[in-house]
């Protein structure tokens, strides 16, 4: 059966790269009947970051990805952790030792990776005195392996350091564990980004000299951003969970990730919108490019306004309100034109301070409408509205409120709505009509924003402009 594994170090919080690989692993599983594995990969006890585990849990959760295998306690998913599993690494290690395939460096600073001058590698050690490390042995030649997305590659021997595979605290490397682990949880499969092509050769050699089957590599093409670098982490561009609090749909985000340097084999009409269990059916690794993809904010922008516009308005004023606090009323105007939750609050800015805006908003050629014009209507508007009961503010009574006046005073709907828009928000545009925002606002608060429009017009006529 093949199986796949997400194995993350807690080192810092899930960025796109990581959850990529995970999601990438996920497909892949999935599409082929497979099993998907979590495993924490903390043997960097330096670098362990407080409640990055956590945080790795809660991206997981919101994208969908389920995990399946793992230890289970009191019924709860718990995944593997390297640092439960030390002794087992110190084994393997011993055992490469005894084969003559690993050994003892007793050298200053051996465990940094730095080039070192010494002779351990011929002395072979049998009882380190003092501190040490375990190396692995490089033997002669090249080593060739091949990868799904980039063919076969081969690399001289000569160019890989003997590395450390156990260190001086006796905790194993991050490259040994992974191997170690990987063939222990029987891992046939192994997604992650290409920047980990230059190590696949070490973990090979290991494979070997173990004398264990090798997994099948499939290494995912680099994520640049649009300038050709990597994604900026001091901008919040790189962390999942940044770009939902700014306001994306977590389902917007892992459909827009897996398009990343992906592209359905069987995909004639374009398509580009899919759910999970979409993007499952249609996962190729014959689809991978291994060309680097471009991070376009303004595409995840643009799918993450489709997402939104496919909520039901029940959900989406949940979410709304969770991300900006602005009354549902008002809210439900934006869920058509927003891209991200985070538009809201500039969007309806208008609701809770009329701005000091100028009264050219009210002129518009087009509809004829100059500031006496529109002060001329507004004001008749004004005497309509003050007569209206509380319970005719609904859409409804208004449009018809609105028609009837057109009709009556002889002008077009354009040169109703536009003056008294602008009136009730003091924008140039807004996220609803007139009417809409008449409704919204209700009668008390309507007739005072006119009136404050009216104060302005007045002004102006007064001035002389």
């Amino acid at each position: 059966m093949l199986r796949t594994r997400f194995a993350p170090s807690p080192t810092g919080f899930m960025h796109i790269g990581n959850l990529r690989s995970a999601l990438f692993g996920y497909l892949l599983a999935r599409s082929s009947g497979g099993t998907f594995i979590l495993r924490i990969e903390d043997t960097d006890q330096a670098r362990y970051t407080d409640g990055a585990v956590d945080k790795i849990y809660e991206t997981l959760a919101a994208a969908g990805i389920v995990c399946d295998e793992g230890p289970h306690i009191g019924g709860d998913f718990v995944p593997y952790v390297q640092s439960e599993r030390k002794e087992k690494y110190l084994i393997c290690a011993k055992e490469l030792i005894d084969r003559g395939k690993a050994y003892y460096c007793v050298c200053p600073k051996a465990e940094e990776g730095e080039e070192i001058v010494c002779d351990c590698k011929n002395k072979d050690i049998s009882t380190p005195e003092g501190s040490f490390v375990i190396r692995h042995r490089v033997p002669e030649g090249s080593t060739t392996f091949n990868d799904l997305v980039f063919g076969d590659i081969t690399v001289e021997n000569s160019e890989i350091e003997d590395m450390v595979l156990i260190k001086s605290d006796g905790m194993p490397t991050y490259n040994f564990a992974n191997v170690v682990d990987d063939h222990f949880m029987e891992i046939t499969h192994i997604t992650r980004g290409s920047e980990f092509l230059a190590s696949t050769p070490k973990h090979k050699l290991l494979y070997q000299a173990f004398g264990w089957d090798v997994p099948i590599y499939c290494h995912l093409p680099l994520i640049l951003s649009p300038d050709g670098g990597k994604l900026s982490k001091r901008k919040g561009d790189a962390y999942f969970d940044d770009f939902v609090k700014k306001g994306f749909l977590p389902q917007a985000l892992v459909n827009f990730i897996a398009l990343l340097g992906f592209a359905p084999p069987n995909n004639p009409d374009n398509r580009e919108i899919f759910t999970l269990d979409e993007l499952i059916k249609v996962f190729d690794v014959k689809g991978l490019n291994k060309s680097p993809a471009t991070f376009d904010l303004q595409k995840l922008k643009w799918m993450n306004g489709e997402y939104i516009k496919a909520l039901p308005m029940d959900e989406f004023l949940a979410l709304s309100a969770k991300h900006t606090g602005k009354p549902a009323v008002f809210a439900a105007m934006t869920k058509e034109r927003i891209h991200t939750f985070d538009e809201i609050p500039a969007m309806l800015d208008f609701v809770d301070n009329l701005s000091d805006y100028d009264v050219s908003l009210f002129e518009n050629k087009k509809n004829k409408i100059d500031t006496a014009t529109a002060k001329e209507t507004l004001a008749k508007l004004l005497s309509v509205i003050e007569n209206l009961h509380v319970q005719d503010f609904t859409i409804e009574k208004l449009k018809q409120t609105l028609s009837d006046f057109a009709t009556e005073h002889s002008l077009k709907t354009a040169q109703v709505l536009m003056p008294l828009r602008v009136a009730l928000s003091g924008k140039e545009t807004s996220p609803a009509g007139a009417t809409e925002l008449l409704a919204a606002f209700g009668k008390d608060e309507s007739i005072n924003r006119i009136k404050t429009a009216l104060s302005k017009l007045l002004c102006r006529a007064c001035s002389g402009f």
